[in-house]
């Protein structure tokens, strides 16, 4: 029997996902999110569906779902970190919404609503999907990110965003055996640098920064990326920082302990590192930490660039980039040319500044790169692979169809498989 497939999002670029499924008489929806420009972007608009699945909090993936939710009643299946941090997630986007003026594409009733729809599972555990069978399994990307499989005629695995390696926060995400393959490829066509160098010469980097009196401020994703620098950090003799939305997250993180790789290591971490409050608290992190850890991870607002604007013209003192840089953000603007927009407000003239501190970027990315990409893929023995959520995907083509039929979906483009 044939299933039909579409993706609202993110098939040949990155951002605002969202794939409907029709099988077996039954519609399902995968995830359903925005890419947060400025304004943000948004995906087609979701058909009405029988069940949802959201693999994990991050915008791209979640920042739509109030939206549905405001206009279905079907539940929302995921895991508990996922929709806690998920509210916090949206919650954010609309005050950002409403400060910005862009349009509003939801309001707190639906945030609300969303709420009351979540129906949270564990890893491995099984629940009925209408004439399916659902079961979440580990995604290895951040705490509580989830593979979907769903059973029925034939098995689909939808992967979410994963990472088969393992992290200090997160185990690495497994293999599920399927007759359909669903799987990310945000890094195809890339491969990371080992993780335990990655890590060493992050903490040599932020320790030769210390040594010379200045401070290293870490640009990082308040989700999973700030509380994996903050294990990585642990246990060295620095004096930790952490700004922004991070400290919140790691509250929701701590309190679902199930969901990390190392709950007392994490705990551990968690009590070394210092946290700010307000504003006065930043000045004081600028004069007492050796690191600072705050949001955003592509430095597009938050508390980083009150930071950056007071280091920027100190060659002791370090920006840390930590993730991959979007064409077009600040964070690739810096890395490209050492300049920084620190006020999207101002005058045009006045708002972009030469930065001459230290700048380093690190790869800590939570996706799976291109050989492991393939390796995890031939190790489910699909039969059919569909590769989304990328814009190099097509260079995964020849590794994966010596054992499988590969699809390449396009936008708004339903396909079958």
């Amino acid at each position: 029997m044939d299933y039909e497939g579409r993706f609202l999002g993110a098939a040949e670029d990155i951002g605002r996902l969202g794939f409907v499924l029709e099988a077996e008489g039954q519609r399902f929806l995968f995830d359903y999110g925005l890419a947060p420009d400025r304004p943000p972007l948004y995906p087609i608009e979701a058909p009405p569906v029988d069940q949802m699945f959201l693999t994990h909090a991050h915008l791209d993936h979640s920042g739509m779902v109030p939206w549905l939710a405001g206009r279905q009643e079907g539940s929302i299946l995921t895991t508990r970190p996922t929709a806690d941090v998920s509210t916090l997630m949206h919650k954010d986007s609309l005050k950002i919404a409403r400060q910005e003026g862009f349009p509003e594409p939801y309001d707190d009733r639906d945030i609300e609503a969303t709420q009351g729809l979540y129906e949270c599972i564990r890893f491995g555990q099984t629940v009925g999907a209408g004439r399916f069978e659902a079961t979440l399994h580990s995604a290895g990307h951040i705490p509580g990110a989830a593979q979907v499989e769903l059973r029925g005629e034939r098995t689909v695995v939808f992967t979410g965003d994963l990472f088969t390696r393992p992290q200090r926060l997160v185990g690495p995400g497994k293999p599920v055996r399927c007759d359909v393959l669903c799987m990310e490829t945000t890094y195809a066509g890339r491969e990371h640098e080992d993780r335990h160098d990655i890590e060493r010469a992050f903490i040599d980097h932020c320790d030769d920064v210390a040594h010379r009196g200045g401070v290293t401020v870490a640009a990082a994703f308040a989700v999973g990326r700030a509380q994996e620098l903050a294990m990585v950090l642990a246990d060295q003799g620095l004096e930790v920082w952490m700004d922004g939305m991070a400290r919140r997250v790691s509250q929701i993180y701590g309190e679902n302990a199930e969901f990390l790789r190392d709950a007392q290591a994490y705990q551990r971490a968690m009590g070394q590192t210092k946290h700010v409050y307000h504003q006065k608290g930043r000045d004081v992190a600028l004069r007492d930490a050796d690191v600072i850890i705050t949001t955003s991870g592509m430095l597009e607002g938050g508390p980083i660039l009150y930071y950056i604007d007071q280091i920027r013209n100190d060659p002791k003192s370090s920006v840390a980039l930590t993730g991959y840089q979007v064409r077009g953000t600040n964070g690739r603007r810096l890395l490209d040319d050492a300049t920084i927009d620190l006020d999207p407000h101002a005058d045009p003239g006045k708002r972009v500044h030469k930065v001459q501190c230290e700048v380093r970027h690190f790869d800590f990315s939570a996706h799976a790169g291109h050989s492991d990409l393939v390796d995890f893929a031939e190790s489910t023995g699909a039969e059919d692979i569909v590769l989304f959520h990328g814009d190099h995907r097509e260079a995964l083509v020849p590794d994966l169809e010596v054992f499988a039929d590969v699809h390449l979906p396009e936008r708004g483009v339903p396909f079958k498989v």
